[in-house]
C-alpha cells in the first residue's frame, strides 16, 4: 500500500483559502454594523428612485397636459370656424334662394313669347340685360357657395383629427397620473415604514443632506427680470409640492420656475427639459442668480440658481420648497432665460 502523503496546496486551493480568509474578515466587519442599518439604507435608497421616477413621470405628465391644452384651444377655434362657415352657408343658400325664386317670377317666360308680349320693347331689353346680370351673380353666388362648403368640409376634417389627437393626449395624461400616483403611493408605504427618527432624517437631509440652508446671503445681485425671477421664487420657499401645480400655492418642480418667471412677464415652457432648451447655455462657473439648474441626464429636474452656491426648488412630494446646494445632484445644463 502506498503511504498516504499530504498533497502541496495548488493555486486553486491557496485562492480559495484566501477568499474564506477575506470573508471572514468581512463578517466581523459587517457584525459590527447594526443589522438595521442596512434595510434602512435600501429603504431609502428605493423612496429616492420612487420619487425620481414619479418625477419622470410628472414630467411626463406636465407635457402631455400641456399638449392637450393646445389641442383644445385648437379644437374649440376650429369648432368656431365650423360655426361661422355654417352660417355663411345658411345666408348663401337664403340669397340664393330668392334670386331664383325672382328670377322665375321675372323672367320665366320664353323671352319671344315675353318680347310679343311686352308693350315696350325697350323696357324689355332693359329687363333682359337685368337678367342677365341677375344670372351671372346667380353663378357667383352658387361658386362662392361650394367654396364656402369645401372649406367647412375641410374644418370639419381637421376637427375630427383634431379630436382624435386629443383623445390620445388625455389617454397618456391618465396614464402618466396613474404612474404618478401609484410611484408616490408606493414611497409613502416606505417612508411610512421607517421609524419616526428616520423618517424624519430623511425629510430634512433628501437630495442635499443638509438642513440649515435659509437662502444665500452674499450673491450678486441679479437684474432685471431675472431680479424679479428670483423674487417670486424666494417668495415660494415653504409652499408644498404638489405633482402638476404651478402655483402661485403650491408646485412641481418646473412649475415653481415657470411660475417664478412669468412674474417678471417672462413665458417659460412647462416641463423642465423644455425650460433648459429655453435660453442661453452658460458653465456652472458663470452662474447668476436667475439662471435655471436642470438635473440628471433626462433634465427631469430643475431649480433656479439664487447665488452663493444654492439653487431655490420644489424637491418632491412632502418637501416644501427649499433651499439646496446647486450640486445636490449631478447637473445636466445651466440655462439663461
Amino acid at each position: 500500500m502506498g503511504s498516504h502523503r499530504r498533497l502541496a496546496p495548488t493555486g486553486l486551493d491557496r485562492g480559495a483559502t484566501a477568499v474564506a480568509g477575506l470573508l471572514s474578515a468581512a463578517a466581523a466587519v459587517l457584525g459590527a454594523v447594526p443589522a438595521s442599518a442596512a434595510p434602512l439604507d435600501d429603504t431609502r435608497a428605493a423612496v429616492d428612485r420612487l420619487h425620481r421616477e414619479a418625477e419622470q413621470a410628472t414630467e411626463a405628465y406636465n407635457e402631455a397636459d400641456e399638449r392637450t391644452d393646445a389641442l383644445r384651444r385648437r379644437v374649440a377655434a376650429v369648432q368656431e370656424s365650423i360655426a361661422r362657415g355654417q352660417q355663411r352657408i345658411n345666408s348663401m343658400r337664403d340669397a340664393l334662394g330668392s334670386l331664383a325664386g325672382a328670377q322665375y317670377r321675372t323672367g320665366g317666360l320664353d323671352p319671344s313669347v315675353a318680347l310679343l308680349l311686352s308693350a315696350d320693347p325697350e323696357d324689355y331689353l332693359d329687363k333682359a340685360a337685368t337678367l342677365d346680370r341677375i344670372g351671372a351673380h346667380h353663378a357667383g353666388e352658387l361658386r362662392r357657395l361650394q367654396g364656402a362648403m369645401r372649406r367647412l368640409a375641410q374644418d370639419r376634417a381637421e376637427a375630427g383629427r383634431t379630436l382624435d389627437r386629443l383623445n390620445k393626449g388625455l389617454r397618456a395624461v391618465s396614464a402618466h397620473k396613474k404612474t404618478v400616483e401609484r410611484k408616490l403611493a408606493e414611497a409613502r408605504r416606505l417612508l411610512n415604514s421607517l421609524p419616526d427618527a428616520e423618517r424624519d432624517a430623511y425629510g430634512r437631509s433628501s437630495r442635499s443632506g443638509r438642513a440649515d440652508l435659509t437662502g444665500p446671503e452674499h450673491t450678486v445681485p441679479a437684474s432685471g427680470r431675472a431680479a424679479s425671477a428670483v423674487a417670486a421664487a424666494r417668495s415660494a420657499v415653504g409652499k408644498p409640492y404638489v405633482w402638476g401645480a404651478n402655483g402661485p400655492s403650491a408646485f412641481d418642480c418646473s412649475g415653481l420656475t415657470q411660475w417664478s418667471y412669468a412674474q417678471a412677464g417672462v413665458a417659460l415652457p412647462r416641463t423642465s427639459q423644455a425650460q433648459a432648451g429655453a435660453g442661453q447655455r452658460v458653465s456652472l462657473a458663470q452662474a447668476r442668480p436667475g439662471d435655471l439648474v436642470a438635473y440628471r441626464n433626462d433634465a427631469s429636474h430643475i431649480g433656479m440658481y439664487v447665488g452663493d452656491g444654492q439653487v431655490v426648488h420644489a424637491p418632491y412630494p412632502g418637501a416644501p420648497v427649499r433651499y439646496d446646494p446647486v450640486g445636490m445632484m449631478p447637473i445636466s445644463s445651466v440655462t439663461r432665460p
